[in-house]
């Protein structure tokens, strides 16, 4: 199996960690690459679990080094991919999917452009508020301050939503888990030997339905209640 490279973004708070954490149990011979950051660790997140928390200056000696893909300041604090992750999983013979946001997404995408973009939306504003207030309360504070500067990153985020090639709304996760798995399975039938049969035709019908322009009727509304201009799928 050649390597394929997958993307996933979202805002903060889109439940993209529990998609990306039930497609792996699903979906064989997928790595996950965990990113590097410079950010304490959230309630009961664990080292190379979610991240590798490392310090500015650990950090700043991997770009010095040339060791990442891509990175990105988020919030003041550093985000990462190392190149080591998608070297590791391609010489398995394994495809890698990465978490990543629109900054990352932007450098990785220049660099590999055959690589597959996803971007996974929340349901609503009031949904991912509510889901900001319920995590920050369980790491001890709510700051109100701190969810409106969120969502106005997920607005700013979601404008970026026609560079990529599929999108999907999270409001039901068993759902946007199949349309994960349909989507990967559909890109490797893609770049291997076709679709074999019924089922692999079915597959490639979901996925094909996420494709941006393919799913105006169910991201329009989303879209407009964050306040995109234009919301339109794209034509092409």
């Amino acid at each position: 199996m050649s390597g394929i490279l997958f993307l996933i973004s979202a805002p903060s708070g889109s439940g993209k960690s529990t998609l990306v954490n039930q497609l792996r149990s699903l979906v064989k011979n997928l790595e996950f690459s965990v990113s590097y950051t410079t950010r304490a660790p959230r309630g009961s997140e664990q080292e190379a679990r979610e991240y590798h928390f490392i310090s500015s200056e650990e950090f700043q000696r991997m770009i010095d080094g040339g060791e990442f893909l891509e990175h990105a300041d988020v919030f003041g604090k550093y985000y990462g991919t190392a190149r080591q992750a998608l070297t590791d999983a391609f010489a398995k013979g394994k495809d890698l999917l990465l978490d990543i946001d629109v900054q990352g997404a932007s450098q990785v995408r220049a660099k590999m452009p055959d690589a597959v973009t996803i971007f996974l939306l929340p349901p609503s504003p009031d949904i991912l508020a509510m889901r900001l207030r319920n995590r920050s309360r369980a790491e001890g504070a709510v700051r109100e301050e701190d969810i409106r500067r969120r969502l106005a990153r997920a607005r700013a985020e979601i404008e970026n939503y026609r560079e990529y090639d599929y999108i999907l709304v999270n409001d039901i996760l068993d759902r946007a888990v199949e349309e994960m798995a349909a989507i990967v399975a559909a890109e490797r039938m893609r770049r291997n030997s076709g679709p074999q049969n019924a089922d692999d035709e079915e597959l490639l019908a979901k996925a094909e339905q996420c494709r941006l322009r393919n799913s105006e009727a169910r991201v329009r509304p989303v879209l407009q209640a964050f306040g995109v201009v234009n919301a339109e799928a794209a034509p092409v």
